[in-house]
């Protein structure tokens, strides 16, 4: 009898080396997401305006915009082990010093957008190395268990890191929180280290960084419609729908009049609803094509923006994280599946950069915008005009990636 893709997935999540990675990786990520949600509440404490909340997001996203690629080529052509513990060192460092800020009194606004600034830096340098993590070290017909796994590990971080942040920040305060991201950070460090093999870099790869080769393989992938649809539609919903999450805090302290323990309510609804949509891709065939669901659920995400801004309801708002969050993983995990699945392996480091620059850069551009346009107009009218544009959006980008010709599997 043969298995499920479920009960496919559960056996590859018992394996010792993909098991061992999940495990790590959800640690490092509920440390990341606690500071992630301490982080734009302490900068309201301390008297951000909206705008700086906004920037502070740029910051951390920002450098995907130029780095990535270089990222890219790095985990394509570097040892991704050194890659991973340099960069990851580096980073943990970061809320290490706010603890210190913390202690001594001395934390201000600008200080920690600039350590944004940092974290983004470092992720852009080595986050194509981390993704390339999963292809790497599975049969590339479990691509699409491994990806989905490693979305649902994400997403269940996205509920107990909040949680452990709410904790925190009402116990010991924002200081607990950060201590703790900087914490989560050794483990992934070193499993990374131990789980992927010396010189761990694509076969054949191993010369100087070539500008010309990272040129060349940009210009591959978008000349595959079914390839740079996937992208577009990323890109539109991390510009237009995201800052839906970069602005909860002002969206539950102005506009609702909610506390922390609210915020991290609803963020961790956001991080329910991935775990739900993660989950249910498990069960997705793996020979499906996944546009239709990349698609679909990246306009059904701008629905739930507009939702969110017209709704006048503090009880409501997790919900609608709920149904944000199950939209926006469903929608990135599929188009993350469509890049891995059928770039050419030679440049599959370029293609997760691309992806990165999608989510990440789209996310910090629409960030920054919005940050703007809640200075100027107020956070509901700016969240409204987001989900509208989204939805509009994804229509048509929708009408033209659905009929694209697949290109073949990854060779």
């Amino acid at each position: 009898m043969a298995q499920s893709p479920f009960s496919k997935s559960i056996d590859l999540l018992l394996t010792r080396r993909f098991g061992t990675f999940w495990f790590s990786s959800l640690l490092s990520n509920i440390g990341t997401w606690a500071q992630l949600v301490a982080q734009p509440w302490l900068l309201l404490s301390v008297g951000a305006s909206s705008f700086l909340l906004g920037l502070d997001a740029f910051a951390m996203g920002a450098p995907v915009m130029v780095l990535t690629l270089v990222g890219g080529v790095l985990a394509d052509r570097a040892d991704r082990r050194r890659v991973i513990a340099l960069f990851q060192s580096i980073q943990m460092l970061c809320p290490t010093l706010i603890v210190v800020l913390l202690l001594t009194g001395t934390v201000r606004p600008w200080v920690v957008i600039a350590l944004s600034l940092v974290i983004g830096i470092t992720d852009a340098l080595s986050m194509p190395s981390f993704q390339s993590i999963v292809p790497s070290i599975v049969r590339r017909e479990q691509i699409p268990a491994g990806i989905a796994l490693n979305s649902t590990q994400f997403n269940l971080s996205r509920i107990l890191g909040p949680a452990v942040a709410g904790l925190l920040m009402s116990g010991a305060g924002p200081v607990g929180a950060f201590a703790v991201s900087a914490a989560s950070y050794v483990p992934f460090i070193v499993v990374a280290l131990w789980i992927l093999p010396r010189g761990a870099a694509a076969a054949g790869a191993r010369s100087a960084f070539d500008a010309q080769q990272l040129v060349n393989g940009v210009r591959e992938i978008a000349r595959e419609p079914a390839l740079r649809g996937g992208l577009l539609t990323v890109l539109a919903m991390s510009g237009l729908s995201a800052p839906l999450v970069t602005f909860c805090p002002i969206l539950v302290r102005d506009a609702l009049h909610g506390d922390i323990a609210q915020f991290s309510i609803t963020v961790g609804a956001f991080g329910a609803g991935g775990l739900l949509g993660a989950t249910g891709l498990l069960a997705v065939d793996p020979d499906r094509d996944r546009r239709p669901l990349s698609s679909w659920f990246a306009a059904a995400y701008g629905v739930v923006v507009a939702l969110a801004a017209l709704n006048p309801w503090y009880w409501c708002l997790p919900a609608l994280f709920c149904l944000a969050g199950i939209a926006m993983t469903v929608s990135s995990a599929a188009a993350n599946t469509l890049l891995q699945s059928h770039a050419p392996t030679r440049i599959r480091g370029q293609t997760v950069s691309l992806f990165m620059l999608a989510m990440r850069g789209g996310t910090a551009l629409g960030s920054l915008v919005t940050g703007a346009s809640v200075s100027l107009l107020g956070v509901r009218e700016a969240l409204l005009i987001n989900g509208v544009l989204a939805v509009v959006a994804q229509v048509a980008l929708g009408r033209a990636w659905l009929s694209a010709p697949l290109p073949g599997p990854a060779a």
